[in-house]
């Protein structure tokens, strides 16, 4: 799975289609694509061309076109998911996940979005054990201050759904931490 984040919503730029039109040559691993922009529906057509696998937008920035966005997410071909910020109420994305085209995924952001390194907030889990009791089948990402000191509790919470970037690339041996986060996800007791 991969990250990719945008420009607009946040202030910095990451990476951009022709990057996951530039690893699809490469895999066919699932590429999840993060966008922190503006109007979503802009990027959906380059993104989809691009070969991205998911494309998860905000629900602070969609809240007069979602069920448009989601449409066009799925025509080409990729699965939709939700974004909400710390700040933002899980009932904001209700509406989305209970819709007859609904998201498939939705992302609880468990720092602001849009800089790596910040600390996990612990309490964003009330969110994600809120969504596991109301949505059993739902496909939860946990974003944020992930890594081996804090992916139990993300897990335990019911997060099916891992990002974890500087825990990772900062680490000595990453692919050790990926192995830790995927059986602690794995793992977890269910409807905890």
């Amino acid at each position: 799975m991969l990250l990719i984040l945008h420009r607009h919503f946040v202030p910095n730029l990451t990476i951009g289609a022709p990057v996951i039109e530039s690893l699809r040559k490469h895999t066919k691993a699932y590429l999840d694509c993060h966008l922190m922009v503006t109007n979503p529906l802009d990027y959906v057509e380059s993104f989809g061309r691009a070969g991205a696998s998911g494309f998860t937008f905000h629900v602070e920035v969609s809240k007069d076109n979602w069920q448009e966005l989601i449409q066009r997410i799925k025509a080409k071909g990729m699965r939709p998911g939700v974004a909400l910020k710390p700040g933002t109420p899980i009932e904001e994305v209700y509406p989305l996940v209970e819709d007859e085209n609904p998201v498939e995924m939705v992302l609880v952001m468990t720092v602001e979005p849009g800089f790596g390194g910040q600390k996990f907030m612990p309490e964003m889990m009330d969110k994600v054990r809120t969504l596991r009791k109301k949505y059993p089948s739902l496909d939860i990402e946990v974003d944020g201050g992930l890594g081996p000191s804090t992916i139990d509790m993300a897990a335990a919470a019911g997060a099916n759904c891992i990002v974890a970037g500087s825990s990772v690339f900062g680490a000595p041996e990453p692919a050790k931490v990926i192995s830790l986060l995927r059986k602690s996800v794995e793992e977890a007791p269910k409807n905890s």
